[in-house]
């Protein structure tokens, strides 16, 4: 079969940066020319230069045993000192690390450097009291409040592993991860905040934790450290549960920094696997946050003594932990950390945060962006948005109606726009535009990041060539790449290296199109590669279009089975009010089902359209297709516990039918 995905739609606006924001820009284009010069010393000086080493390194790269790689494996740093003592030596003990903002409106901190290090250091005493040491694995589970940043980095203090589990998932999925991990401490809140409410996490601890006898497992937790935040009714634990104000504040407030080597384990993440349990990828420590720290500073243009940046993204998810724990705080920069929604208490939320702490960075997903235009922008003109000076997309592709809308909304036409590429297995940003140097193009990921090589190529691993669509590899090794999969080298061997073993390149998963300039368009995953009447069409280029009609806010599109075409276009669309009160939903399917045809062409046209009020997204955001899919071939729907609403596909299964 040909891997060729074609492409269809044609886009050819493009913005270069202004003069003033070239000037003032952290990196420059001599950067790329330094790391093809050479690759390894290039990120042993960003090493180098960005983090301290207690034990500087003398090698770089050891790719001897591919896909097994190490990064500055002599060298020995603490994680947890490069992201907040080093600042205090410097000078910097006042600065604000965390603009904190809770839910309920006036439930604020600012945290600074000086004091986050403090709580750091006595938990990691505490942590010493528990037991918790080198490679040992902690399991957290926490609201976005800034005891949460504080847990990860005084894990990291003492050389264990966290495996941030996001507040979002039920007692099922923690309990899965907990008992992969082997995990000896988990470390929670009694809620958060979300939608006006205190949503229960002790609770779901309690349960997972919960009698497990006949199940095999051996239960490896000892202890569970709380966080009093909803002020709402635990169940209590003799001897398991403490809670972190009763022995916090009281723990000895020095604790000094240990070395470990640049390869010590720092994380797991789970990532959803598309069968069977979910995989623990596994990061360590040295090359993780070298490419985490370099990125964040010069892809988010980061100016510590002036920016204040917000990544919108929960810790539970891999941006959180590097653009929100790791990137900024190894930066030095300020930060805002929002605990709760959007549209909580009101659609403008945001908004109002952006002006109240002059935020200049915001680093978001397509899929908030998507829903602030379904609700209008006369609620961002509402606000103060001028101090805004850098817009970035992270998490999905970005469709160019709604990169144009948070250019002109949002940005006010003068912030460039950086659409970033990477994955929990990358571990930091892979594909992006510079900004300050980069021409800009709606949509477009652009370019590799200097240091990355990367390649667009066919099924047998043949560069496809400019024009042309198919598989997304990286070929060589970088610094924040995934180790493993935590205790299943086998498992990270076949999912990730596989397919091109012969030539060592990793495949993503993602189908990706080279322009005539040879900047890179993400077209979605594989698996979402629809093949109608023997072409091989991308769901983002199709959703793109639809998103283009200006009734639509927001469109998802799967392959279904049909006996004609061996598959169709079926479209799931939110319309914008307006046009639903004015239509009846059969005259805008029509239209819609029109409207693609003549954008791109009859062989796009969706066989069906279906008007919805909602789409089937995880907390996070992302879209689960695969629930559509079930929905469009009539098959009873998958499982929907990883769904922010898990009502959503009941309602979309009674709409089709």
């Amino acid at each position: 079969m040909s891997s060729q995905i074609d492409h269809l739609l044609t886009e050819s606006r493009k913005f270069a940066p202004s003069a003033e924001f070239a000037a003032d820009a952290v990196a420059d284009a001599s950067l790329y020319e330094r790391a093809a010069a050479d690759r390894e010393a290039f990120w042993a000086d960003q090493a180098r230069d960005l983090l301290h080493w207690h034990t500087p390194f003398t090698e770089v790269l050891d790719w001897s045993n591919p896909p097994f790689a190490t990064w500055f494996a002599d060298g020995e740093l603490n994680v947890a000192y490069n992201c907040l003592d080093r600042h205090v030596e410097a000078g910097d003990g006042d600065r604000v690390a965390l603009l904190w903002e809770g839910e309920p409106e006036g439930d604020e901190r600012r945290v600074t450097y000086a004091e986050l290090t403090d709580e750091v250091k006595r938990l990691a005493n505490v942590l010493g009291d528990l037991g918790i040491g080198h490679g040992d694995r902690v399991a957290i589970y926490m609201p976005m409040i800034p005891e949460a940043i504080a847990a990860m980095l005084a894990v990291a203090r003492v050389g264990a592993i966290h495996s941030v589990v996001f507040g979002g998932f039920s007692a099922d999925s923690l309990r899965a991860r907990i008992d992969d991990a082997g995990a000896r401490l988990v470390i929670t809140a009694d809620g958060g905040w979300r939608k006006g409410k205190v949503s229960p996490l002790k609770p779901a601890v309690d349960m997972a934790l919960a009698d497990r006898n006949g199940s095999g497992v051996q239960e490896t937790v000892e202890h569970v450290l709380v966080v009093r935040r909803g002020e709402n009714a635990v169940e209590w634990t003799e001897g398991r549960d403490l809670w972190w104000h009763d022995v916090v504040p009281r723990a000895a407030a020095d604790h000094v920094a240990q070395p470990f080597p640049a390869e010590n384990p720092l994380f797991i993440l789970y990532t959803s696997g598309t069968t069977g349990k979910p995989k623990g990828i596994l990061h360590t420590s040295g090359g993780y946050l070298t490419q985490a720290t370099f990125t964040n500073r010069v892809v988010h243009d980061i100016h510590p003594d002036t920016d204040v940046f917000w990544c919108t993204a929960d810790i539970g998810w891999i941006t959180g932990h590097s653009y929100v724990t790791y990137g900024p705080l190894a930066n030095g920069a300020t930060q805002v950390l929002y605990e709760g929604t959007p549209d909580t208490p009101h659609p403008g939320r945001w908004w109002e945060i952006v002006q109240k702490y002059g935020v200049t960075i915001l680093y978001t997903a397509p899929t908030a962006i998507r829903s602030f235009m379904k609700i209008g922008r006369q609620v961002p003109a509402k606000f103060d948005l001028s101090s805004l000076r850098l817009l970035g997309s992270v998490g999905e592709p970005i469709n160019p109606e709604a990169w144009m809308w948070y250019r002109k909304i949002i940005g006010d036409k003068k912030a460039p726009i950086v659409d970033t590429w990477w994955q929990t297995e990358t571990g930091a940003m892979m594909v992006s535009a510079l900004p300050g140097v980069t021409e800009t193009k709606p949509g477009s990921a652009q370019v590799p990041l200097p240091g990355i090589s990367i390649d667009v190529v066919d099924e047998d691993g043949a560069h496809v060539g400019t024009g042309n669509g198919g598989l997304l590899v990286i070929t060589e090794p970088w610094p924040s790449m995934l180790r493993g999969i935590w205790g299943d080298p086998e498992r990270f061997v076949e999912t990730y290296w596989q397919k091109f073993q012969k030539q060592g390149y990793y495949f993503a998963g993602d189908g990706a199109r080279l322009d005539d300039d040879g900047d890179v368009w993400f077209l979605g995953r594989v698996d979402d590669v629809m093949n109608v009447s023997g072409h091989r069409l991308s769901t983002t280029e199709i959703e793109s279009a639809l998103v283009g009609n200006e009734a639509v806010a927001e469109a998802a599109v799967v392959g279904a089975s049909d006996e004609t075409t061996g598959q169709a276009v079926v479209a799931f669309v939110i319309v914008k009010q307006s046009y639903l009160d004015a239509h009846s939903p059969a005259g805008l399917a029509d239209a819609l089902r029109t409207w693609v045809g003549e954008q791109i062409g009859p062989i796009a046209r969706p066989r069906d359209v279906y008007i919805v009020g909602e789409l089937p997204k995880t907390r996070s955001g992302k879209i689960m297709r695969r629930l559509l899919r079930d929905v469009a071939e009539g098959r009873e729907v998958g499982d929907t516990t990883t769904l922010a609403d898990t009502a959503v596909m009941s309602v979309i299964s009674a709409q089709v039918k």
